[in-house]
């Protein structure tokens, strides 16, 4: 009965424990596999770029172990390494022009939808729900004329998108610390870029980091506009490092609206690891965000 006593108490003791403890090597935790412990009501992923020190196969490995479902980011090359840990690709990437040439410029509307006749049914075949595109920065251009602009694009590009089954998606990303100048930075552009394009199949990522840098008022949005969201990220603000007790987002709550919003896809960490032990920062964050 002692024994048994205490054997709960560790089980507890090990449940409730947020930070992995166990011996690291080569940046992985060693500890058991313990995805059960999550609860069921999100579907976790992680962006891969923030693990510069971690090969996508070591990632895969954490993934696995920690409960994650799927890695953000990643190309369609990427999608065998996926595959064999079980994982999906939540977002795939490769986009000509990258963030800040996009489809605000007609002159890169034929290499960015040539890439989409590539990529898309690519995506479809590999069981990625998602492919990035970017609206590009201003440089002089006015938001109406860029709105314009992506629409034309986009409208191209959506009867490709609604044929297989994956949807485009645009990042909404702050213009005031990390990209400067980039166009689709507030909720209510994208939106109306959204409701032009008129698609099912075009929604925008909302990416809690950067737009409660431009806006705040981060978890009304989402109840307001979640329609419109098919993607979610995270971050830690000031810094974008953890999403712990060092940053001003509730992430607890923030993950809990957009729960009760009924959404069913991924939610992805995008936060950059300032703390030695990056997989246990990541293993962290999972928890914090499983409600």
């Amino acid at each position: 009965m002692i024994q048994r006593r205490t054997a709960l108490k560790t089980i507890a003791a090990g449940a409730a424990t947020i930070v992995t403890t166990g011996p690291l090597t080569h940046g992985l935790s060693q500890t058991p596999s313990m995805p059960q412990l999550l609860k069921g009501n999100v579907r976790h992923s992680v962006c891969k770029w923030c693990y510069k020190h971690q090969s996508l196969e070591e990632l895969a490995q954490a993934a696995q172990r920690i409960g994650l479902e799927a890695i953000d980011l990643v190309n369609v090359d990427d999608y065998p390494t996926l595959d064999k840990y079980g994982l999906k690709a939540a977002i795939t990437w490769g986009v000509p022009g990258g963030i800040t040439n996009g489809l605000n410029r007609v002159e890169n509307h034929d290499a960015i939808i040539a890439y989409f006749e590539e990529t898309l049914p690519l995506a479809a075949k590999g069981g990625s729900p998602n492919v990035i595109c970017f609206s590009g920065n201003r440089d002089g251009m006015d938001d109406e004329q860029g709105l314009e602009n992506c629409a034309i694009a986009l409208k191209r590009i959506a009867p490709l998108a609604e044929k297989h089954g994956v949807t485009v998606i645009m990042e909404l990303l702050n213009s005031k610390r990390n990209h400067p100048d980039y166009m689709c930075d507030h909720t209510s552009w994208g939106v109306e870029l959204c409701d032009r394009v008129g698609s099912d199949r075009f929604k925008l990522l909302y990416d809690i980091y950067h737009m409660q840098i431009m806006e705040g008022d981060v978890i009304d949005t989402i109840r307001e506009f979640h329609p419109y969201f098919a993607h979610y990220h995270t971050g830690g603000v000031p810094g974008r490092n953890e999403i712990d007790e060092t940053q001003e987002l509730n992430y607890p709550a923030i993950i809990q609206a957009i729960v009760d919003t009924g959404y069913k896809g991924y939610i992805a960490q995008e936060f950059i690891p300032a703390k030695q032990d990056a997989l246990g920062s990541l293993e962290q964050a999972i928890r914090i965000c499983d409600v």
